[in-house]
């Protein structure tokens, strides 16, 4: 309950006296070096829940796909491996990075294992959850959840497990593309 509140205080930004941006929360990446967010600046973020063990881990071949096709325009893919859905990531970071480059060849940026609900929820997704709620409840109810952030930092948008990565394409092209 504790790191709730906590969590919930940082991500409004009460500590500092302002809203704290996606930009200012911190991850570990899938070595274990921290960072900011700040890093994809500029950049459309399409932040995902994974898991090598679920039914549809073979969005990682999805989500690649469209991480060779737009990363050089300005996307960026954050995977964050989950496991709190059935135990389907049940592996450590070493095991998680050579499963998903040995099995699906990915190159875009994956983290460190983090909580996406309960008491331990990471700090990334009381601010996902809150900007962008879900169907029924606001909780993430599996794998492959996918988030949409356009280059300011705003989420957009928010996109059920079932909905593949190449369903969302032209979401991600409006924002990439889109005319200032």
């Amino acid at each position: 309950m504790k790191y709730i509140l906590l969590s919930l205080l940082l991500t409004m930004g009460l500590f500092a006296g302002e809203t704290m941006s996606i930009y200012d929360i911190k991850v570990k990446d899938i070595d274990g070096k921290e960072l900011t967010l700040s890093k994809y600046k500029n950049r459309v973020m399409l932040i995902v829940n994974v898991a090598s063990k679920c039914g549809y881990t073979g969005q990682y071949a999805g989500l690649e796909i469209l991480h060779e096709k737009y990363s050089d325009k300005g996307l960026s893919i954050l995977g964050f491996p989950c496991n709190q859905f059935l135990s389907q990531e049940p592996g450590t970071e070493e095991e998680i990075k050579n499963f998903c480059t040995s099995s699906f060849g990915v190159e875009f940026d994956m983290f460190s294992k983090i909580d996406v609900n309960g008491d331990n929820t990471h700090p990334l997704y009381v601010l996902l959850k809150e900007s962008v709620g879900g169907f029924v409840t606001d909780g993430i109810k599996w794998n492959f959840t996918k988030f949409l952030v356009d280059r300011d930092g705003k989420i957009i948008e928010r996109y059920a497990p079932s909905k593949t990565p190449q369903a969302i394409e032209a979401d991600i092209q409006k924002l990439l593309f889109k005319k200032f």
